[in-house]
């Protein structure tokens, strides 16, 4: 059973996820030739805050 974890900023809209868990699970079904309901997608929203790259927070205003 594949599980595939998802972090992203929160903010997205349920529509948007469903889009994608359609998606995700429709190539994974077709790359590893598994069965639609072994497909889990986990999804974990994150804030800004604590998302850091670079050195910088995800909040943090742009460099000038």
């Amino acid at each position: 059973m594949p599980t595939i974890n998802v972090q992203l900023f929160e903010g997205r809209t349920l529509e948007q996820k469903r889009a994608f868990v359609e998606a995700v699970t429709k190539v994974t079904v077709e790359t590893l030739g598994c069965s639609v309901n072994a497909v889990d997608i986990i999804f974990q929203d994150v804030k800004r805050e604590n998302w850091a790259t670079g050195g910088r927070f995800a909040s943090d205003p742009p460099k000038a």
